[in-house]
């Protein structure tokens, strides 16, 4: 019998949160998957704003934000584990002489098919001046999930999956996320049961 932690590998899908959740964290959420293997399974959750915006974040890093049409776009929660820790979330970057899967920061995951999410101080500093990614989300904390954990939320009728669109992230106003994010699929949220089972 094959292995269900193989059979299925939702990196660079959204996650979106059944109306039934009740995980208060995770209620409502739509999560953008950076990785799935067998091992488990890493992500950032889209539409839960936090308190500060960016232009507060880049004050208590001592940074100065020269990208004006980012200091009013709010830090989102990106799940509940390393709530210190920064995760940009970002459109891919290249530059000549690096290979496909290199980036010009220090640490970066680039999500095959998908964006690239980086954790170096470095990403910060090229926004900083000026630069960086053209767009960004910036999360504190991640969410994850252990072996075979995810596949077994989703058969138990806790998560929807679709491939991610980035136009959702980047293009779409906040409280509209999670009703974009349904649409992939072709669902509304009133659409759905909040019980498994059978209509």
């Amino acid at each position: 019998m094959p292995d269900a932690a193989q059979s299925i590998n939702l990196t660079n899908h959204f996650l979106i949160a059944m109306p039934g959740m009740e995980d208060g964290g995770f209620a409502g959420s739509v999560v953008y998957v950076c990785e799935h293997t067998a091992r488990g399974a890493m992500g950032l959750i889209i539409n839960k704003p936090g308190e500060i915006s960016l232009g507060d974040l880049f004050e208590k890093v001592d940074l100065p934000l020269n990208r004006k049409e980012l200091m009013a776009q709010p830090v989102f929660h990106g799940g509940p584990l390393q709530t210190e820790r920064g995760f940009v979330l970002h459109d891919p970057v290249t530059a000549e002489g690096l290979g496909e899967d290199e980036s010009i920061y220090a640490s970066t995951l680039a999500v095959p098919g998908g964006l690239e999410m980086t954790t170096s101080k470095d990403v910060l500093e090229a926004m900083s001046s000026g630069g960086g990614p053209h767009r960004v989300l910036v999360t504190l904390g991640f969410s994850s999930w252990g072996e075979g954990q995810l596949e077994s939320e989703i058969a138990g009728n806790s998560w929807l999956t679709v491939d991610a669109d980035a136009s959702v992230i980047f293009d779409s106003p906040v409280d509209q996320r999670y009703q974009r994010a349904m649409r992939l699929l072709g669902l509304e949220a009133w659409m759905l049961s909040r019980e498994a089972g059978h209509a």
